[in-house]
């Protein structure tokens, strides 16, 4: 296969793999160590961008403002963890087009709010977890808890996007 190829197949399995989980988790360096917490994944389909929706006045804005370097975990049917670089992006225009009543409740505002600002995250590397196969996760699990090498159970894929 030739690299274009292998590029958008890996797109497309961290797509398959994550279109139907909603919340993941961010996690974003803070000056006392790491941060995780759960954010809505705009409903876009994956393109090694993901997109999230703030307000400037949290922690999460801040963090990001000294270091751009964020991991998003995903779990469901799926483990998917995605490394990557976050961008504070001002675009009422891109807001409004992610907009959800959703966020009037949970956001406790409006979509024209000058206080929100969206998180773009660019994906460097992706790790995922084949748990469709039980009996593989098993014995990955197992000899992992014993403390012996799993090399050979490959229920885990990392794909690179650069």
């Amino acid at each position: 296969m030739n690299p274009t190829s292998d590029h958008q197949e890996a797109i497309e399995k961290i797509q398959e793999l994550i279109k139907d989980i909603d919340v993941a988790m961010l996690t974003t360096v803070s000056e006392e160590g790491l941060v995780s917490r759960p954010m809505k994944t705009q409903d876009v389909e994956f393109d090694s961008n993901l997109w999230f929706l703030t307000k400037k006045d949290t922690s999460k804005f801040h963090e990001l403002l000294h270091n751009q370097q964020v991991n998003i975990a995903y779990a469901g049917k799926s483990f998917v963890s995605i490394r990557g670089e976050a961008e504070l992006v001002e675009s009422s225009e891109k807001i409004k087009e992610f907009w959800s009543p959703v966020y009037e409740n949970v956001l406790e505002t409006t979509y024209d709010d000058p206080n929100l600002v969206l998180i773009k995250v660019k994906a460097e590397t992706a790790e995922y977890w084949d748990t469709g196969n039980k009996f593989k996760m098993a014995k990955f699990l197992f000899r992992r808890l014993l403390g012996k090498n799993t090399e050979g159970t490959d229920i885990n894929q990392i794909v690179e996007f650069n």
